[in-house]
């Protein structure tokens, strides 16, 4: 099934479907054509791009393991009352599991995205994604989407063979989501469970349970309430960056107490163009870690220092050897409380746009 869409006869009977030609994230560089299979002209009409996850997965019989299974439009089929509030337009750009997402693929998705917010008569967008980039995904696309229509990425924690599913759920609040206006200023949003989280903040914190996206000291941006959409917050706007045709090489480094530097070093030694260092605390590193980080400013690399603590940001606090004071002065770019999974690509669009324009560079962290 994978890469294909399959239509049950009930779905083509059902007036509220709008049919998307599938494709492949390997393939997606062609604008998506779409193929009108019914519209009801009183409702809006709310694209779906189905990328896999496992919302996607069902359980293997022969292995026990969930494996990707489910077309889009199968997940369509599967939501209960949908066709009741909205005509779906539905893509499957791809299948495949988020560990297997990069940069690459969601660069082709951001502009297969664009092609289809274009199109004056969809009302928004639905990404189902799988969770364990999602938060990366959706970031990448808050960053890179020239339209200002609402996004929603949504997916599940339990498969389609669960006896608890909650994909359906989760994409029917989605599209509800859009639908209500009061929601549409929020940009790319990462939500399940009801709860609607901004890009930028979200963050994935329990590996099996359906309450697993938070979004930290800003909260979540609100909650889809049945036909309601109560709102609790506004998004932090971020930095609008052109998707290149070539993405340059950037690393992220963890640090580790009694670390040595090796690892920052031999990412400056094969040419990467940026590295984000996770320190700890305030933003500190060690004094072999400083030692390798100065060592790859002296070869022309960008780097950014980011925290492994959950809360607060990254401040130039510490002057001693490996302080993040004393790593600012040095030429590193200190990148506030946003996460380093996100700060790596931020960084490799900023690269990708700038060179190694650092004051520009540092502009884009300055949120």
């Amino acid at each position: 099934m994978n890469g294909r869409i399959f239509t049950p006869r009930s779905l083509l009977a059902t007036a509220a479907v709008l049919l998307l030609c599938g494709v492949a994230a390997q393939s997606a560089d062609l604008p998506p054509k779409l193929e009108i299979v019914g519209k009801n002209p009183a409702l809006p009409t709310v694209a779906i791009i189905s990328t896999g996850g496992t919302i996607a997965e069902k359980t293997d019989p022969k292995t026990g393991g969930a494996i990707p299974a489910v077309t889009g439009a199968e997940l369509v089929a599967a939501v209960p009352g949908l066709d009741k509030i909205a005509n779906v337009a539905i893509m499957s750009f791809s299948n495949i599991d988020s560990s297997q997402m990069s940069p690459e693929i969601w660069a082709k998705l951001s502009k297969v995205a664009d092609e289809v917010l274009k199109k004056p008569e969809i009302k928004g967008l639905v990404v189902t994604h799988g969770t364990d980039t999602m938060e990366e995904g959706a970031y990448f696309l808050e960053l890179t989407l020239n339209s200002e229509k609402p996004v929603v990425f949504t997916g599940a924690m339990n498969d389609a063979s669960s006896p608890f599913p909650d994909g359906p759920g989760n994409m029917y609040n989605a599209v509800q989501q859009i639908c209500l206006d009061n929601g549409n200023d929020w940009g790319v949003t990462v939500t399940l469970n009801c709860y609607v989280n901004a890009a930028r903040e979200v963050r994935k914190t329990q590996t099996v349970n359906v309450q697993t996206f938070m979004s930290g000291e800003k909260g979540y941006l609100g909650y889809v309430l049945g036909d309601k959409l109560l709102k609790f917050n506004t998004r932090t706007k971020s930095p609008k960056l052109p998707v290149p045709d070539k993405l340059p090489k950037v690393l992220s480094v963890t640090m580790y107490s009694g670390d040595d530097g090796a690892f920052v070093r031999q990412a400056a030694d094969s040419g990467v163009e940026g590295i984000v260092v996770q320190g700890v605390g305030s933003g500190n590193v060690n004094a072999d870690m400083d030692k390798a980080v100065k060592y790859a400013l002296s070869k022309g690399v960008v780097v950014v220092i980011t925290t492994r603590v959950y809360y607060c940001a990254v401040e130039a606090f510490y002057g001693d050897q490996g302080g993040g004071k004393e790593l600012q002065d040095n030429g590193c770019i200190l990148a506030g409380n946003l996460q380093t999974d996100k700060a790596r690509l931020l960084l490799l669009l900023g690269i990708a746009k700038y060179g190694k324009d650092l004051k520009s560079i540092k502009n884009l962290f300055s949120n």
